[in-house]
C-alpha cells in the first residue's frame, strides 16, 4: 500500500470542523458541563432544588394572573397543564439562549490558553439547559396524570420533536449570539429582550385559535412559522391534549391546520438558523482569543 494513501487526513493546527466534532471530544464536554454546574451552584443551600422552585413560582403567579384573574381557566380546559406545558419548553428556550450566549465570554480562561472546539461551550450550555428542564419535565408528568393524561404514540413523539426543534434552533441562535458578545457585551441584553417577549410570541397563555381569529392571513403565516409557536403547539399536543376532557370540548383546536406544513417549514427554519449560527461562530472565532483577553 502507498504510504501516502494510508496517511491520516491532516488538519490547519488550531481549527476545528465545527459541531461535527463535537462526539469527538464527548469527554472534555462532559467535564464542562459538571463544571457549569458545579459554578451555577457554588454556595448554594437549596443547589437543584432551584430548578424547582424557580419554574414552579413562575406558574403559580402567571395561573393566578391569567388562569383566575383573566379567566382563561374557563375558557381552555385543565389550562394549568396547558399553562405549563408551552411554558417548559418556553424555559428551555430562554436558558439556551442566556447560557449559550454568555459561554464563551464567562469561560475566558480556557478560551485564551487552551485548544478545543469552541463549540464546546455552547453545546455544554445546551446540556446544562436540558438537566435543568428535566425536574421541570417531571412536575410536567404528575400534573398531567393528575389531569387523566393517557398519551398515545403521536403524543409521545410529539414531545420528542418539540425538545429536537427547540435544542436545534435555540442553539443555532445561541452560536450566533455567543460570537456576537465577545465583540459587542450589548448581545445579552438583547438576549435578554428576546426572553421577556418569548412568552407572549408563542401560545403558551392563550390558544392559537384566538390569533388565527384576529389577524390578517399573512401575519398568521409569519406566527406560524416561528419555531417556537410550533414547539409550544407540540409540547400542547403531547401533554395537554391528552388529558381528560380535553379532545371534547376542543377537539377542533388540538391542532392549528395544515399543521404538517408548519412543522416542515418550521423545522427547516431551526436547521437553517442552526447552519448560520454556526458559520456566524465560525466567521468570529478567531478573534475570540484576543478579544476575550483584553
Amino acid at each position: 500500500m502507498n504510504r501516502a494513501q494510508s496517511a491520516p487526513a491532516l488538519h490547519h493546527p488550531g481549527h476545528s470542523r465545527g459541531l461535527i466534532d463535537i462526539p469527538r471530544w464527548s469527554y472534555l464536554l462532559i467535564l464542562l458541563v459538571r463544571k457549569e454546574l458545579r459554578v451555577r451552584y457554588r454556595g448554594s443551600f437549596l443547589g437543584m432544588i432551584w430548578t424547582y422552585v424557580k419554574p414552579a413560582t413562575q406558574l403559580i403567579v402567571y395561573y393566578v394572573a391569567m388562569g383566575r384573574f383573566l379567566r382563561l381557566n374557563n375558557q381552555i380546559n385543565n389550562y394549568v397543564v396547558y399553562l405549563f406545558s408551552g411554558m417548559v419548553i418556553i424555559n428551555v428556550f430562554n436558558e439556551v439562549m442566556r447560557n449559550t450566549t454568555a459561554s464563551i465570554v464567562d469561560n475566558a480562561p480556557l478560551v485564551g490558553k487552551v485548544y478545543m472546539p469552541r463549540e464546546l461551550f455552547p453545546v455544554a450550555s445546551l446540556w446544562v439547559a436540558i438537566i435543568h428542564f428535566l425536574p421541570q419535565l417531571a412536575v410536567l408528568l404528575v400534573g398531567a396524570l393528575l389531569f387523566g393524561w393517557r398519551p398515545g404514540v403521536m403524543n409521545l413523539l410529539a414531545f420528542l420533536g418539540g425538545v429536537i426543534l427547540i435544542a436545534m434552533f435555540s442553539l443555532g441562535l445561541g452560536l450566533m449570539f455567543a460570537a456576537w458578545n465577545v465583540l459587542f457585551r450589548d448581545a445579552e441584553n438583547f438576549v435578554e429582550l428576546i426572553a421577556m417577549v418569548s412568552l407572549w410570541l408563542s401560545p403558551v397563555f392563550y390558544k392559537w385559535s384566538m390569533v388565527s381569529d384576529a389577524v390578517p392571513r399573512w401575519l398568521w403565516s409569519i406566527y406560524q412559522l416561528n419555531p417556537l409557536t410550533v414547539a409550544v403547539e407540540l409540547f400542547h399536543y403531547a401533554f395537554w391534549a391528552p388529558t381528560s376532557g380535553v379532545a371534547v370540548a376542543h377537539a377542533t383546536e388540538l391542532i392549528p391546520p395544515n399543521f404538517t406544513i408548519w412543522l416542515a417549514s418550521a423545522t427547516v427554519m431551526a436547521v437553517g438558523v442552526l447552519l448560520l449560527g454556526q458559520h456566524v461562530f465560525r466567521h468570529h472565532e478567531p478573534k475570540f482569543a484576543e478579544e476575550v483577553g483584553r
